[in-house]
C-alpha cells in the first residue's frame, strides 16, 4: 500500500489489471453505481487513501458525480480521506472497552509507534493510530484492528510485542 502525498501527481488507478478487475466485477452487479464501494476499496488498496483525485476517477469510471462519491466516502469510516501509515491501527474505545483499560492501550500505542496523538502518522510512515467507535468484541477488551488483522484482549503490556509483528 502506498501513502502518496498531495504534492505527487495523481496516477490513475483504473488502468491495466485494476481496470480489468473493475470490469469483471461489473458483470456481478446490477448497475455501475453498485460498484462504488468495491471501486473505492481498489483506490484505497492502491494508494493507501482516497484522495479528491481518486474520488473524481471513481466518479468518472462509474458515471457518477464526484459529489455523490465524496458523500459515500465521508459516510464510511473504512475509507481514509488523508494519507495514513502502512499499518492503520484502530482501537475500540467505547464504554465497555474503556472500563477495561482501552485508554491505556491507546497511550501505549501512541508511545510505542511514535505517533504522539490520535490520527497522526509515525515519523517513519509505518503507523497511524485512531479510535474506533466499536469493533464488536466487548467480551475481549481491548480489541484492536491493524489493517485487516483483528487482535483481541490487547493490554498496554502486550503492545510492544504486538507492534513487533508489523516491523
Amino acid at each position: 500500500m502506498s501513502t502518496s502525498s498531495h504534492a505527487e501527481p495523481y496516477v490513475p488507478v483504473f488502468v491495466g489489471d485494476t481496470k480489468a478487475r473493475l470490469e469483471a466485477l461489473a458483470t456481478k452487479y446490477p448497475t455501475r453505481q453498485a460498484l462504488l464501494l468495491p471501486a473505492l476499496w481498489m483506490v484505497q488498496e492502491a494508494r493507501g487513501w482516497v484522495s479528491p483525485e481518486g474520488i473524481t476517477e471513481v466518479a468518472e469510471q462509474l458515471e457518477l458525480t464526484p459529489a455523490y462519491v465524496r458523500g459515500v466516502v465521508s459516510f464510511y469510516t473504512m475509507y481514509h480521506t488523508h494519507p495514513v501509515g502502512r499499518y492503520f491501527i484502530q482501537v475500540c474505545t467505547t464504554s465497555p472497552c474503556n472500563i477495561c483499560g482501552a485508554e491505556d492501550v491507546v497511550r501505549a500505542l501512541l508511545t510505542h509507534t511514535g505517533c504522539g496523538e490520535l490520527g497522526a502518522t509515525s515519523p517513519d510512515g509505518k503507523f497511524t493510530v485512531a479510535e474506533a467507535e466499536c469493533l464488536g468484541a466487548c467480551a475481549f477488551a481491548t480489541p484492536v484492528l491493524i489493517n485487516d488483522d483483528f487482535i483481541e484482549s490487547v493490554t498496554p503490556e502486550s503492545v510492544p510485542a504486538l507492534l513487533a509483528r508489523y516491523t
